[in-house]
């Protein structure tokens, strides 16, 4: 029996995936593997059991990556999976800032009791005008899961959209609507767009044109029209809150609306302070938390690796017993491992091998030799983390 622990509360669309043979509870001693959201992770101690962490979600801000890499933890999260739900509300970000929506709702709940409310809002309702979205220029940064499908919609709406995003997948390029421009420079985009809506993770770098943090601030917001609407459905740290403060005060900026308040912007003037709400949807839960145990049956039963953010990813179908290599990205690990194969009379049927920054993955497709005590003795190849048989 698999034993799978929660951190938090998972939809049970995503633990029908399991099956029988996985024991769910959100209290146990030294678990298989462990689904979480957003539970913080870093102060956790791990049992010599734990094999991998799903997170049901995007962000793995919350769990030691590097701690979970050195002690071959394979840790997954759901790219896409709650792509829509963030995608509508940036939309309904959009039609919140460019129109004071949220400003004529509160403005109503303080006549609501004088008699002559439809006489007061005839008169009041003039206050927060706003604009139409049809026919502005929308600057997308990030044209991955969210914010290529906010293009495509955003084109549906009569907007002009913009794009950059040097890393994009051909899947994603693929998807794209062909009336977005496509832009080399994040520069472009601050200069030409009323609304810019940044969609990349946070990236630290001292290469300006690689790091993402605070990418939004004091020199880039100069470049951009007076009255930008700026949207943020990515990472807190993307915006450098000092810049926008100083920046709304003075008009530059229109409006702030951020997925992620904290004590700077909740109450600050022209922020709309979402609360984290962009994958809060019935439908981004089930998704998320499918996603994510699919990735860990996979895993612990077939060995293969999809969506991993501290390993590669890597997928093989066997003959024989397959055994599963987690290692240090160093040379001489493989010719040891299939070394150790052949000394004993092993035949390899297939292998693949993959490597991501300083770590790597090996999948060996074993028949002809008892493939257990070659996994055994590959335990103590150096550079070796983890070794599994599989089949």
């Amino acid at each position: 029996m698999v034993q799978i622990q929660t951190l938090n509360k998972i939809s049970p669309v995503g633990l029908a995936e399991l099956g029988e043979n996985y024991q769910v509870a959100d209290t146990v001693e030294n678990p298989d593997a462990i689904l979480v959201r957003s539970a913080v992770m870093h102060e956790m101690e791990f049992g010599d059991k734990l094999l991998a962490i799903a997170r049901a979600g995007a962000g793995v801000n919350n769990i030691p990556l590097d701690r979970c890499a050195e002690n071959g933890i394979v840790v997954f999260n759901t790219p896409g999976a709650n792509a829509n739900g963030v995608k509508e509300l940036a939309l309904a970000g959009m039609l919140l800032a460019s129109r004071d929506i949220v400003g004529g709702i509160n403005w109503v709940q303080t006549i609501k009791t004088e008699e002559t409310v439809a006489k007061m809002v005839e008169k009041g309702k003039s206050k927060f005008a706003g604009t139409e979205i049809k026919g502005k220029k929308l600057g997308i940064i990030g044209l991955g899961a969210i914010g290529g499908p906010l293009g495509n919609a955003a084109i549906h709406l009569g907007m002009e959209v913009y794009g950059c995003d040097p890393y994009i997948s051909v899947e994603a390029a693929w998807n794209l609507s062909r009336a977005i421009h496509h832009v080399k420079t994040r520069e472009e985009i601050f200069k030409n767009c009323d609304i810019i809506s940044v969609h990349t993770p946070l990236v630290k770098n001292d290469d300006p044109n690689i790091a993402t943090e605070k990418m939004i601030n004091a020199d880039t917001i100069a470049m951009m029209k007076d009255g930008v609407i700026i949207l943020n459905f990515a990472r807190d740290l993307l915006v450098d809150d000092e810049a926008m403060e100083a920046a709304l005060k003075s008009g530059k900026v229109r409006k702030y609306v951020t997925d992620f308040p904290n004590a700077k912007t909740a109450g600050m003037e022209g922020v709309i302070a979402i609360p984290h709400l962009g994958a809060s949807t019935e439908e981004a839960e089930d998704n998320c938390a499918a996603m994510a145990a699919k990735e860990l049956v996979d895993y612990i039963e077939n060995g293969n690796i999809k969506n991993s953010v501290n390993f590669p990813n890597a997928e093989m179908n066997a003959v024989g017993k397959k055994i599963c290599i987690l290692h240090k990205n160093v040379p001489a690990v493989i010719s040891s491992c299939t070394g150790a194969i052949s000394s004993v009379g092993g035949n390899i049927e297939n292998m693949v091998n993959a490597s991501r920054k300083d770590y790597a993955y090996t999948m060996i497709d074993v028949t002809g030799a008892d493939a257990a005590s070659i996994a055994e003795g590959m335990k103590s190849i150096e550079g070796v983390i983890r070794v599994r048989v599989i089949g």
